[in-house]
């Protein structure tokens, strides 16, 4: 008996383009994943990692496959899983606290009730004090903050994250990913990620599926091979620059393999011939000499 908190086996989705061909978007997609572990999808644009988070939270139904959740086939099903997206989707006339806990109104949970439980979660997140503010007065960082409590507090075991600090700056980005792995630990959640980012999959991740496109696949499963819990510096040692390199090079192949893009640290060609520069005359050469006042 399978003991995977979530499993896709064969999943195949094709779409209808508007000149009426047929596009597969994904081909036999397969995985599973262990209760609590933290995965992530990498590839290149196209190669339908936004299409698996559709399949698995039921929003579209794969052309063949199944998506199985503790044991259960659930295709099709909606209302199983956490879903947010790179956009944080909060509602401007709701408080903060208001929209944290809308998961749990939907789910029937009283008001007064919902307040009370989400409360002390904002308080240990990086919320408090900003309880009763509107999402126009938060940063890009906790606006995301906000946007993930409200996640967990659907109370789904499975929560997919869809590029969340993809807009966000490189520093917010990096303190975001570890209070990410502050929360994910609290919680105990299985979590699915995307990114586009390689450093960042490997800093969260246990394992990371590398995709290859037309049509969207697996190309590759990994083990992260770094011990819990991750401190910002692990991301200097050797173990964790291997395996980024390793995942560069997997995607590195599959963009010469589809022939649309130089290799990684490559130069790309010039899309303009070079122009011919005659070089300056005496007199600018002696002026712009290094180490003499002009």
């Amino acid at each position: 008996m399978s003991t995977a908190k979530i499993e896709l086996r064969g999943v195949t989705h094709d779409f209808v383009t508007g000149e009426g061909q047929l596009f597969r978007a994904l081909d036999n997609v397969g995985f599973s994943v262990s209760p609590g572990r933290f995965i992530s999808l990498i590839g290149p644009s196209g190669c339908g990692k936004s299409t698996i988070f559709n399949a698995i939270a039921g929003l579209q139904t794969p052309s063949a496959g199944s998506i199985i959740i503790d044991g259960r086939e659930v295709t099709g099903m909606i209302g199983l899983v956490g879903y947010m997206l790179q956009k944080d989707l909060l509602f401007p006339w709701r408080t903060v606290l208001d929209n944290v806990v809308l998961g749990m109104e939907i789910r029937g949970v009283k008001v007064r009730e919902a307040r009370e439980y989400a409360r002390p979660f904002l308080a240990r997140y990086g919320l408090g004090g900003f309880e009763d503010q509107y999402p126009a007065a938060l940063s890009g960082g906790m606006r995301q903050r906000a946007a993930l409590l409200r996640t967990l507090l659907f109370d789904s075991e499975i929560i997919l994250l869809d590029e969340p600090f993809g807009a966000l700056d490189a520093q917010t980005r990096a303190r975001m990913q570890e209070w990410l792995l502050q929360i994910w630990s609290d919680f105990g959640k299985t979590v699915i990620f995307v990114t586009h980012d390689v450093e960042e999959a490997v800093y969260l991740s246990d394992e990371i599926y590398v995709m290859a496109a037309r049509p969207g696949r697996i190309r590759a499963r990994l083990d992260v091979p770094l011990a819990r819990p991750r401190p910002r510096h692990i991301t200097l040692e050797p173990a964790f620059a291997r395996m980024k390199e390793r995942c560069l090079a997997l995607l590195d192949e599959e963009a010469l393999t589809r022939g649309d893009a130089p290799p990684l640290g490559a130069q790309a060609p010039s899309a303009e011939p070079a122009l011919a520069i005659e070089p300056p005359p005496p007199s600018a050469q002696r002026l712009s000499t290094p180490g003499l006042a002009a």
